[in-house]
């Protein structure tokens, strides 16, 4: 047994009750926990995890934090820098500490007209029929080992359900925040987001860490859309420096519903961001941007999978990666048409910027189509900094740092562009550019 395995059975022995009145809760967990038992961690040779290994995590006894242990080492200036600002007029602020809600940390959220904005442990509690309805079922956890261990763990996360015709002012932001105490701390927050139909939210996801200590994030997002609803659903991974994130966001569209997915990958040792979207239903559309920028000997990999179901669906795709050092980066999606998919609107591009000679990326856009009446596109491109354009502004007085960084910034700023969220924009803005060198010499010649 490794040393991951052995720690994760002594967290699931003292694991405890199930919070709330949510009956199958417990015989989930067994369930789920047996099932990863079964499973264990995906290897190189499970084709889903080709281009990244996880040995590294087998040699590591991860534990669960106790609650004591999470004791608030942040203040609200450290929470407004994390977020971009502090909230505005009808935000709603969520913090959770190694995956449990902090209230004294948190905005109040005004849950009127049978809205609910909190934490999953307080809606186990207060709304048990909602969460028992949608929680844990469309998550794959019955083939994926690492959704399974989440779900074996469920304890809390962020809850959030918006009634029929509710359309929220201001951006709900979840932030969650991992203090890595002593040991290495194991946290694994699940999130699940419903939508009534005609309603409208905008969710933030941040991932931080407060130290360059080891640590393991495991999430999960459940988002359920009705008819005709809309959500705009941002997530920025900006963990600490030997830290490990896998995080999955699984996305069921209800009929003419919408998704737009902005997703951030800056930070941890190595990473993988799934996002899976069931276009169920006629109408649907689904837009996933994403911008991953690795350094020194990271591992970023990014995965997706839009699964068009149901006829007159929609999807565009876009990810950009910059890759320099001895870093690698990886983007695998996959565009699912089915047979009764017809009038699929399609496209999915992936571009990769190698900065090193060392740096490598793994991209595989795929397309399986099975109707005959579709319109779908893909590809890829990878390559290096333009020569001529190099030239052109060294000829110009510019320093070869300052010129790479300029055109750098000109590759990743189409992505930093479409976030429509403006204090989150500037946020990936700043972060961005600082990872660029001579940009602040950049800035005073401007």
């Amino acid at each position: 047994m490794t040393d991951f395995a052995r720690g994760l059975r002594e967290s699931f022995a003292r694991l405890g009750e199930p919070p709330g009145r949510v009956r199958r809760l417990g015989l989930l967990r067994q369930a789920a926990f047996a099932r990863f038992a079964e499973l264990g961690l995906p290897t190189v040779k499970d084709e889903q995890w080709k281009y990244t290994s996880l040995a590294p995590l087998a040699q590591i006894p991860f534990a669960r934090p106790e609650a004591e242990a999470t004791s608030s080492p942040v203040t609200l200036g450290q929470l407004d820098v994390l977020a971009g600002g502090p909230p505005g007029d009808g935000a709603v602020r969520l913090v959770f500490l190694d995956g449990r809600y902090k209230p004294e940390l948190s905005s109040r959220a005004e849950s009127a007209g049978g809205a609910f904005i909190g934490s999953l442990a307080a809606a186990m509690a207060e709304r048990p029929e909602l969460v028992d309805r949608e929680l844990a079922r469309h998550a794959d956890d019955q083939h994926d080992a690492l959704t399974a261990l989440n779900t074996a763990f469920v304890e809390d996360g962020a809850f959030i359900y918006l009634p029929a015709g509710a359309e929220l002012q201001g951006p709900i932001h979840l932030l969650f925040l991992s203090t890595a105490p002593a040991k290495p701390a194991l946290s694994q927050p699940r999130n699940l987001i419903l939508l009534g139909e005609r309603s409208r939210a905008t969710v933030v996801e941040t991932y931080a860490g407060l130290s360059d200590e080891v640590y393991f994030t495991n999430a999960v997002t459940e988002v359920v859309l009705g008819e005709s609803s809309h959500l705009d659903h941002y997530k920025l991974q900006e963990e600490g420096a030997r830290a490990f994130h896998v995080a999955l966001t699984q996305v069921r569209h209800g009929r003419h519903s919408r998704f737009t997915s902005h997703s951030v990958a800056l930070g941890a040792a190595l990473a993988r961001n799934e996002v899976r979207t069931l276009l169920a239903s006629e109408g649907s559309e689904c837009t996933l941007n994403g911008l991953y920028m690795a350094t020194g000997k990271q591992h970023l990999d990014n995965r997706t999978l839009i699964d068009h179901q149901g006829p007159r669906c929609t999807s565009r795709e876009l990810y950009k990666g910059v890759l320099d050092g001895q870093s690698r980066g990886v983007f695998s999606g996959r565009v699912l048409v089915r047979h009764d998919a017809q009038k699929t609107d399609a496209s999915q591009t992936n571009k990769n910027l190698l900065l090193s000679d060392e740096a490598l990326v793994d991209t595989k856009p795929q397309l399986e189509i099975f109707a005959d009446d579709v319109k779908c596109a893909h590809g890829a491109a990878v390559g290096q900094l333009d020569e001529d354009a190099l030239f052109y502004l060294r000829s110009r007085g510019i320093g070869q740092d300052a010129a790479k960084s300029l055109l750098t910034y000109a590759f990743a700023s189409e992505m930093v562009n479409l976030i429509p969220l403006a204090p989150l924009r500037t946020r990936v803005r700043e972060l961005v550019t600082s990872r660029l060198p001579e940009w602040e010499k950049l800035k005073e010649v401007a």
